[in-house]
């Protein structure tokens, strides 16, 4: 078999792998507020999210892949098999720290460590000229930015929300429950839309390096077939589930009911399509975080768990500087490995 096209299969497996992780452990971001609020069940939540992850992937656009595709490194500059060697350490190193941290129950970003592994790659492979900084530091800001947009947002909704029930009666709660559902599930297709997206973007990526797909400036687009297949494995992630954060975010930061469930998923739903739209690929771990943060702090300041809060921030800060670190690391290890078979 020819080891370019060797390469490129081996690239898209792992580009799954990190779309099954990714699922895997956002998972939680989803459908850890309808559950733990008892509107659904965890079987109905995971097959209602994973329908609903399927869909924003498949259906809501290409933006984020885009973005992830040619926004961060140049693939033209890194292009040939030495170049497809940083994003198999990006992926694998950003995959085994998602995997690593589902384990222990954190909810981290993927895209932190997407993002975190690219660059640590990028920079140990061909320095820093092959990084286009100027968007990485668009990127970072929106990746900073969001959590506080989402706590603000979730925090004013709850207070709406508490504003126009003042009278509710039982009745009306049954509709707040109907309403958590249904925000989850907006929630659940809007992590498909971004975080669906960035895989694709990852698998365009390497095909460009290794000379398997041209991009005409003017009409570039996502190949169906790496649409459906990162849609799908991603799914296959949510399907399968990570029980530790789920009760981390459910329960760890604040106990909370349906009304805050409601807020949190709702204002989070909007603030990611909102930057799914610009191509923005954003951390939806931190948004439900954030956004749970927001209605705990709306409904009672002191009731918000902070000390866990912090546990999860320092995580949050700690993983971009650590996958960049450890898939410089695999990176070199990995070149190493191609030099001694003659790759």
């Amino acid at each position: 078999m020819d080891p370019t096209l060797l390469l490129a299969i081996v690239v898209v497996i792992l580009a799954l792998l990190f779309a099954f992780s990714n699922g895997f452990n956002d998972a939680a971001n989803a459908i850890a507020t309808v559950i733990s609020t008892g509107a659904l069940t965890p079987a109905q939540a995971i097959i209602g999210a994973a329908v609903c992850e399927f869909a924003g992937a498949y259906f809501l656009g290409t933006a984020v892949a885009m973005t992830i595709s040619k926004g961060i490194i140049d693939p033209e500059l890194i292009a040939g098999g030495g170049g497809i060697i940083i994003v198999m350490a990006a992926l694998i190193g950003s995959t085994l720290w998602n995997v690593w941290c589902t384990v222990l129950g954190f909810p981290i970003s993927a895209s932190h460590s997407l993002i975190g592994g690219f660059i640590g790659s990028a920079f140990f492979g061909y320095g820093a000229m092959c990084i286009q900084w100027d968007n990485v530091i668009k990127i970072f800001m929106v990746l900073l930015l969001t959590p506080v947009l989402g706590i603000i947002a979730s925090f004013l909704l709850l207070k709406v929300t508490y504003f126009f029930l003042q009278n509710a009666t039982p009745r009306v709660k049954k509709i707040i429950r109907i309403m958590n559902v249904a925000s989850a599930m907006l929630f659940a297709l809007a992590h498909g839309t971004n975080d669906g997206q960035k895989p694709m973007g990852i698998i365009v990526f390497s095909l460009i390096v290794l000379g398997f797909y041209k991009t005409p400036a003017d009409n570039f687009v996502i190949p169906v077939w790496v649409v459906i297949a990162c849609a799908a494995a991603i799914t296959l992630g949510v399907a399968v589930g990570g029980r530790g954060v789920i009760k981390t975010v459910g329960s760890g930061i604040f106990r909370i009911r349906d009304i805050h469930a409601f807020s949190a998923q709702l204002s989070g739903a909007a603030v990611i399509y909102v930057a799914t739209i610009f191509g923005l690929p954003l951390s939806t771990t931190h948004m439900i975080s954030s956004t749970v943060t927001g209605a705990g702090a709306g409904e009672r300041v002191k009731g918000v768990r902070w000390q866990m809060m912090g546990k999860i921030f320092i995580v949050w800060i700690i993983t971009i500087p650590a996958t960049a670190a450890f898939c410089g690391v695999i990176y070199m290890l990995l070149k190493n490995m191609a030099g001694f078979l003659g790759i």
